[in-house]
């Protein structure tokens, strides 16, 4: 099969065409002797693989909560099938049921390396821990009955699954088989007893008699049931339903929590009634009445300590005229109850104990409370119980993120800056203890570049977060809102807020890792500007701009030509210089004509802002509300720190602010951006139509952006992504005859605002040739629209030092133009090599620095342009622009600006991501598309590299944060509260195994607790009971086959499931992953075959002990 070339030569041209016409094509395009420079590639489609690395954050919609008190590892499950396990900090995994039923219990075999988890849909799942992805070993799926309440006693290998149907089955955890002894409920219960119990919610044996298990039915039925002799020996019967069950260590005594809010404890041996009926939260009544009914008590445990009073630990049972107060947990200890007020309801908690032995004093050190949307770990030991500091990163979603950004390969001295000034930011009054679920171990971090995710959220603040080798902790956190005025109540609001709620919630972050520069849009169409500082300052006066960006249509047809068009003028001055910033400009509220109109939609402080050491703000934009009309939200943005500028765009037009001498440069309308005529409007190079000119031409072109009413009601919502309106997957045909241009169709298209218009959807600041006829580069910005125009703004900037601040920028339309298919995403550019040119940046300096003399320094030291890789090129050399829009990518060779590559991304669909990055010493193109295709190019010549199905867009919420980074990483927002990274890169997908954490590690099992000379002359202490004689198929029988189905799970193989293309390495992963499994699982096989041993040779022990002591009386000991 011949191996075809697949560089794209002309727009026309298809992937299929044969390497004769793509030669044959190449010399029309590119003459004899002006032929493109072949450039070496080294990026192949092995270099690619796609896999999921790790989950960061809280896990969404939590059910279930279990910990190992001797691995010291806790597990949540939630209401999606999700489990997500957590050792030290540093050492998380998430891991997945298939079917994505709720989890709704967690057991661990303790000190064993598994654990079983219960589903909604009736099935029980065994997880092999001792693997750096665990893996289900075996699965049990009930099929006549539903699953209510599971229970492992420490050291068994038998499960107790209790039913709805108020029946007990038996399951050997190692086979996962089903032992044919059953308790059923009508044997359990009183024959005289005329209603069903109820399902089961507690199964517990006791902690001195392995014999005896406390069966808890939701009716208020509690039976002990005596496992040997198959029969009932005490039933204890309350008129309240039951949420809970706990045993006193010495087993003699239980508690129970039930629906009217009451505690009831009961002595084993007394069925009639309960020694003593305690309600926490019930107003005592006098007369010696019951206290009123309480909310139910869900949950209550009940852990003894050796010198004093024993804990009871509850959640709910507040009373009913609490209405508002937050979701407490009660701490009863002797004579004193702390009520602990959570930030969210309680899902579940755990008190955590020195011992794993239910039969000792359990000695409590602190509880961990499951939240909706939170952890929460107290400290028992300490006064007052305060709450240890969570050292993971599960505050993602502290208030919801509007919006992502990722880098990887910072400067070095990025993080160690952000977390000094970050660590000024921690709050006070946690408990002095280290964290104390503190398992496994960390992995190889393997990586050594540095990397930062940054999260803008709804509330306005922007947290930055060091992502280095897998792991995510937060470094510092910004707050955007605190320039503005807040309104002290609803009636206090302006009415010139644009959203309902969350005003300052923002939408695009625009970052220079090397300046430290920052810049925010928010969804009030504000735009704040941020310098790094590590010193704290007094701002007397907010320095801030208002800008009236206005969508006018022109009937008026100026031609442009070459020469620049008028200055814009900055806002309150007459003339193009600049003006020193109106701190707060007198704002009329109203036109002539009664309308709203030059007001901002948020009021900037009026007084001095303290700024602490880390980003404080440089200047506030605001756009303006026109004629009644409210500012249209922001869908661009950029900043360059060499230039001084930034630059925004909505769908009115496009602004561009100088921040040094804070003066509005350049603001357009997007009509006006394009001009009347094209001054290079010529021949179409390819068999399309020219467009019309503009003027006339976007009255006719409906393009998706969003209309008053569609407008971003919370930043959560859809319309909250990097462009205002994403168009659906089948986009009609703007003109049969003429399909190289398609519209974006949103909502908003049969609106009230008929006016079609264009938005700038891509901002790129860059070093280039601005014309065909220039000879050397310049400064420039290119601009892209959403119906796939690029424009070019040329730049012309004063000298450095002081005359940068005294003389103005020239900001003049270049006249060049390019067309793409669909709305332009992004823009990078390439030198004559292929090597990418990074925009020219200003390394960063404190400017905060009193002195004069340093202040002179630094502006004398202030360059308009850093040298960029093109300025030191020869003036024969070229450059490549590339374009990625919804459809295509292009590359296109400058200066002649001729079209040197085309890539057809998608038909059907569209782009929602495009980044240009680097990976192994080069450069590719990386996309994301809503069909849920996650594909890269080689650059410059655009060859398919990869090309994987991953996931469909299933909300808008990964549209709005998907992004790619460098060395092969990327992220989105998997749910509200979880971040989830995966990596393109196949040797990173190699080295995962190595960076990943070991949840298992071997620990000694603590010694059992010694009986004491009394209790073993009196007969206490525990009693052992062989459950294997007694569960076993020999004396039981085999359970019937209809009751539960075996499925065989897919075992270690799991943890190496990422989809691949590069075949070797799947293999090589795969029988890594497979021995590993068998090593682990053999070392599990030896210690439960020891255990078992040791268990039969100490019962047969105790037996011969018993014989010769049997007939004995006590003064013969």
């Amino acid at each position: 099969m011949r191996k075809f070339n697949i560089r794209k030569v002309l727009d026309g041209l298809t992937a299929g065409s044969s390497s004769a016409s793509q030669q044959q094509q190449l010399q029309q395009q590119h003459p004899p002797g002006n032929r493109e420079p072949e450039i070496q590639e080294t990026l192949q489609s092995e270099h690619f693989q796609l896999c999921k690395t790790v989950r960061h954050g809280f896990p969404y919609q939590p059910s279930a909560l279990a910990f190992d008190p001797v691995q010291k590892i806790l597990a949540v499950g939630t209401q999606t099938g999700a489990l997500r396990l957590f050792g030290r900090p540093g050492v998380e995994c998430y891991c997945q049921h298939d079917s994505g039923a709720a989890v709704i219990q967690l057991q661990f075999l303790i000190n064993e390396g598994a654990l079983v988890s219960a589903l909604a849909d009736d099935t029980l799942h065994l997880w092999n821990l001792r693997q750096k992805r665990p893996a289900i070993l075996h699965s049990l799926k009930f099929c006549r009955e539903r699953v209510t309440f599971c229970h492992l006693p420490f050291q068994s290998k038998w499960l107790y699954v209790g039913t709805e149907r108020g029946n007990i089955h038996i399951v050997n955890v190692e086979s996962f088989t089903l032992s044919g002894y059953v308790i059923m409920w009508n044997k359990a219960i009183e024959l005289s007893s005329k209603s069903h119990p109820g399902p089961v919610v507690h199964i517990s044996d006791n902690p001195m008699d392995e014999g005896k298990l406390l069966i808890g039915f939701e009716s208020g039925t509690v039976v002990l049931w005596d496992l040997k002799s198959k029969k009932a020996d005490y039933r204890y019967t309350y008129d309240e339903a039951i949420h809970s069950v706990a045993w006193h260590h010495e087993g003699k005594q239980f508690i129970c929590s039930h629906s009217d809010g009451t505690l009831t404890i009961w002595n084993v041996r007394s069925p009639a009634k309960p020694v003593q009926t305690i309600t926490p939260h019930g107003k005592q009544l006098k007369d010696g009445k019951k206290p009123e009914p309480c909310k139910p008590i869900l949950k209550v445990e009940f852990k003894t300590t050796r010198p004093g009073e024993p804990f009871i630990i509850l959640s709910g049972g507040l009373s009913y005229d609490t209405v508002g107060r937050r979701p407490c947990l009660t701490v009863m200890h002797g004579k004193s109850t702390a009520v602990l007020e959570m930030d969210y309801s309680i899902v579940d908690f755990l008190t955590l104990c020195e011992t794993p032995y239910p039969n000792d004093f359990q000695e409590p050190y602190a509880v961990v409370v499951l939240l909706e949307k939170d952890l929460v770990l107290i400290d028992l030991a300490q006064n007052g119980y305060p709450i240890f500091e969570n050292p993971y990163p599960l505050s993602i979603h502290e208030s919801p993120v509007t919006c992502c950004e990722y880098f990887a390969d910072c400067p070095v001295d990025l993080i160690p800056a952000l977390y000094s000034v970050g660590a000024r930011q921690k709050r006070q009054g946690y408990s002095k203890k280290e964290w104390p679920i503190n398992g496994g171990n960390w992995g190889l971090g393997a990586q050594s570049y540095s990397e930062i995710i940054i999260t803008g959220h709804a509330d306005g603040s922007v947290k930055f977060w060091d992502a280095s080798a897998i792991n995510l902790q937060v470094l510092y956190k910004l707050k955007t809102s605190k320039v503005f005025e807040k309104s002290r109540n609803k009636d206090d609001k302006p009415n010139t807020d644009i959203v309902d709620e969350d005003p300052y919630a923002i939408q695009i972050i625009s970052w220079c890792p090397e300046s430290r520069m920052l810049c925010i849009a928010g969804v009030s169409a504000h735009v704040i500007i941020y310098r790094f500082s590590k010193q704290e300052v007094i701002t007397e006066v907010i320095p801030m701009l208002e800008v009236r960006l206005l969508y006018e249509i022109s009937d008026v047809e100026s031609p442009e030509g070459e020469q620049a068009p008028p200055l814009p003028t900055p806002v309150g001055s007459a003339n193009p210089q600049p003006v020193p910033p109106q701190s707060h400009p007198s704002t009329s509220s109203s036109s002539s004509d009664g309308l709203r109109d030059n007001v901002p939609c948020l009021k900037v402080k009026n007084s001095p802002l303290k700024q602490s050491p880390g980003y404080q703000t440089e200047l506030v934009i605001q756009l303006v509300w026109v004629s009644g009309e409210p500012p249209q939200q922001i869908t661009s943005l950029a900043v360059n720190s060499s230039y001084g500028l930034v630059v925004f765009g909505n769908c009115s037009g496009i602004a561009m602010v100088d921040y040094l001498q804070k003066a509005v440069l350049l603001n357009l309308g997007t009509i006006e951006l394009c001009g009347s005529s094209d001054p290079y409007r010529r021949e179409p190079r390819s068999p399309r139509k020219s467009r019309q000119p503009s003027g006339a031409g976007l009255c006719d072109i409906s393009e998706g952006t969003v209309a008053p009413e569609d407008r971003c009601k919370s930043p959560t919502s859809a319309k909250m992504s990097r462009k205002l309106s994403l168009p659906t997957d089948l986009k009609p045909d703007l003109d049969v005859k003429d399909n190289s241009f398609s519209r974006s169709r949103s909502s908003s298209v049969t609106s009230i605002d008929k006016e079609s218009r264009e938005a700038i959807s891509a901002l790129h600041f860059c070093e280039t040739f601005t014309r065909k006829a220039d000879s050397a580069p310049s400064p420039c910005l290119w601009v892209g629209t959403t119906l796939g125009t690029v424009l070019v703004i040329a730049l012309n900037l004063p000298p450095g030092g002081e005359q940068r601040l005294l003389q103005p920028v020239i900001v003049s339309p270049s006249g060049t133009i390019l067309r793409l298919k669909g709305a332009v995403l992004r823009m990078a550019f390439l030198d004559s090599t292929g090597c990418l040119m990074p925009p020219a940046y200003e390394s960063w300096k404190e400017h905060n620095v009193p002195e004069e003399k340093d202040e002179k320094e630094k502006l004398k030291k202030r360059r308009p342009v850093s040298v960029s890789p093109s300025s030191s090129q020869e003036i024969s050399e070229n450059q490549y622009a590339v374009i990625c829009s919804e459809k295509q990518a292009k590359v296109i060779s400058l200066p002649t600006q001729n079209c040197a590559y085309k890539q057809n991304i998608t038909e059907t669909s569209f782009v929602l991501r495009g980044d240009i990055v680097s990976l192994s010493n080069s450069i590719c193109l990386a996309c994301f598309c809503a069909n849920g295709h996650i594909m890269t190019f080689s650059l410059p010549s655009l060859r398919p590299l990869l090309d994987v199905y991953y996931l469909p867009l299933t909300n808008m919420r990964i549209a709005r944060t998907f992004c790619f980074t460098n060395n092969g990483q990327a992220l989105y927002l998997v749910s509200p509260t979880e971040i989830q990274r995966l990596t393109y890169s196949q040797e990173t997908c190699e080295n995962l195994q190595e960076m990943l954490g070991e949840l298992f590690t071997p620990v000694e099992t603590p010694e059992a607790p010694n009986r004491g000379f009394f209790k073993g002359l009196f007969g206490g202490g525990a009693q052992s009971l062989d459950r294997e004689e007694l569960f076993g198929e020999s004396s039981s029988g085999k359970a019937s086959r209809s009751l539960a189905q075996h499925i065989p799970g897919p075992g270690g193989i799991e943890g190496v499931k990422g989809a691949a293309s590069g075949v070797v390495g799947e293999l090589a992963r795969a029988r890594l992953a497979l021995d590993e499994r068998g090593q682990k699982l053999s070392d599990l096989e030896e210690r439960t075959a020891a255990m078992l041993s040791s268990a039969d040779s100490f019962s047969k022990h105790a037996h011969e002990m018993m014989l010769k002591y049997k007939d004995k009386k006590w003064y013969q000991f």
